[in-house]
């Protein structure tokens, strides 16, 4: 047990602070403090002593400095089992600190200010508070370091109880601690690599903040959690309110986040329906429910069980329509009163409330793999018509136009190889996956049965045969899009002509593994 006799206290987030401190003045702990904190706990009446009367230094240059001395740093970090810094610190007149309360600045909540300065980013950047708290986190075998409020309950406790706090907890803390400078630092590397445009540097820091422990992962025997990015833009899954239902799992916030990713391509009333990552179906409408009754018809075997996302409130006869199915999620920017009472009479559906983004959020991607990770700007590449170039002899029609570019937004978010069929605004037809891309043709082509006749294809990449194409018109499917760009494009085109379809490039494709 490391008794505490003497705490220093220094912190941005104030939140707890003063009881914290009155609680360890009550059991003879000496508490040392800084610049606000100080004011802070002198106005509430807590015996404390300014850092100067210990340093006998003033605090200088706007307060940068006024921690970084031998009386702080040496009373953090001698060794008091050592008879050399024991006569040391009696030497240099240096008194041990047993308990270091720190967290820093808020350069997060700076950087994340609208029109914040470079200059004012910089002056949120802390020195003295991660000096402090990795020194104490270094001698955890003699010091507690407390970077988070949720843990003075803990030490004050055994505080109280014991005088001082046990091994096992001061590790805990010392972990959390150098989690916590780790964060912050990361935090800083990324604000000043995006100032100069270094966008894969060397050193790759990421940081995360747990959202919330998961039953499970991907399978029962696998253990995970839910993390957010620090500075996560609005309008993304982890920022959902849920509204009822079950607690999220591995797989719905998975299949939750590629629903929202399809949902976003779209600006008209759209309803997208994922099982495994993969839309099952997509509909637009005039009205939500017309675009929620195409996204069924879509495959209303697959919807059984699906996530749902919804790009407009969802009203009373949206939810009629969706109560009459087994669904997992429904995630849309709002619902109305009408609307959740009829679908929290299902006691397990998870409503998550979202106004997610017209548009997709610029980013970057990361992919673990064995002993590393992959990582790459997220695909928001958005198609506009003239920069496709039509290569057949026969154009599109104005309404096979519309149908193309609702299939390419589709077709972007489907495993590859990837081919979707449209029609009416509706996915009719999604082969996802396959080994080969003629494969994924033919699944699309038997869902979409009769309905393929007329309807539009959209590949996320190019054909390296012409098979696709002969299968395309077989099935009587008019128009197809793909990137372009196989050494034996002149085959699809000339087998295209053959049967009057019309076939668009993009120049682009979205391979999606």
């Amino acid at each position: 047990m490391s008794k505490i006799r003497r705490a220093l206290i220094s912190v941005s987030d104030k939140t707890g602070i003063v009881a914290f401190a009155q609680s360890l003045a009550k059991h003879g702990v000496e508490v040392i403090s800084t610049g606000g904190t100080y004011r802070v706990l002198k106005e509430a009446g807590v015996p404390v002593i300014g850092i100067s009367e210990v340093t006998q230094f003033p605090e200088m240059l706007d307060g940068r400095v006024k921690t970084l001395h031998p009386k702080i740093h040496g009373g953090i970090l001698a060794v008091r089992d050592l008879e050399t810094h024991r006569r040391q610190m009696a030497e240099n007149g240096i008194e041990a600190i047993d308990l270091v309360v720190v967290n820093l600045y808020p350069f997060a909540q700076t950087i994340a200010k609208p029109g914040v300065t470079e200059q004012d980013a910089i002056e949120n950047i802390d020195i003295g508070g991660p000096s402090m708290v990795r020194s104490a986190a270094k001698n955890h075998a003699y010091v507690t370091v407390v970077v988070d409020p949720q843990d003075y309950e803990e030490v004050s406790k055994q505080v109280a109880e014991n005088g001082g706090v046990d091994l096992e907890t001061r590790k805990r803390l010392a972990a959390k601690a150098f989690g916590h400078t780790a964060a912050y630092d990361a935090l800083i590397a990324n604000y000043l690599q995006e100032q100069v445009g270094i966008r894969f540097p060397e050193q790759y820091t990421v940081t995360y903040q747990k959202v919330s422990s998961l039953r499970y992962g991907e399978n029962p025997h696998q253990q995970a959690a839910f993390y957010r990015e620090p500075l996560a833009a609005s309008g993304q899954i982890t920022s959902a309110e849920q509204l009822h239902g079950k607690e999220l799992s591995y797989n719905n916030i998975n299949d939750a986040n590629a629903a929202l990713e399809i949902v976003s391509e779209f600006t008209e009333p759209t309803v997208v329906a994922v099982k495994h990552m993969n839309p099952c179906g997509v509909g637009s409408g005039e009205t939500l429910a017309e675009a929620y009754q195409k996204a069924y018809d879509a495959d209303p075997i697959s919807i059984f069980g699906g996530i749902i996302a919804c790009n407009r409130p969802v009203d009373e006869q949206t939810a009629a329509k969706m109560k009459s199915i087994f669904l997992e999620m429904i995630i849309a920017p709002d619902f109305s009163e009408e609307a959740l009472n009829l679908l929290k009479k299902k006691k397990n559906l998870r409503l998550l409330k979202l106004n997610q983004q017209a548009a997709a959020t610029p980013g970057y991607k990361l992919q673990s793999v064995g002993g590393g990770a992959l990582v790459q700007e997220k695909d928001i590449h958005h198609l506009k018509p003239e920069d496709c170039k039509v290569v057949t002899d026969r154009e599109p029609t104005a309404e096979e136009w519309e149908q193309l570019l609702f299939g390419w937004k589709v077709v972007k978010h489907v495993k590859s190889n990837a081919i979707v069929l449209a029609k009416g605004s509706q996915t009719i037809g999604v082969g996802a996956g396959q080994m080969n891309r003629v494969g994924s043709a033919k699944i699309a082509i038997e869902q979409a049965g009769e309905e393929a006749r007329g309807s539009v294809l959209a590949s996320d990449a190019f054909f390296p045969m012409k098979d696709t194409v002969e299968a395309a018109a077989a099935a009587g499917i008019t128009a197809i899009i793909q990137p372009g760009g196989s050494i034996r494009d002149e085959e699809s085109i000339v087998e295209a002509n053959k049967h009057g379809i019309a076939m668009v490039f993009t120049g682009v494709r979205h391979f999606k593994h």
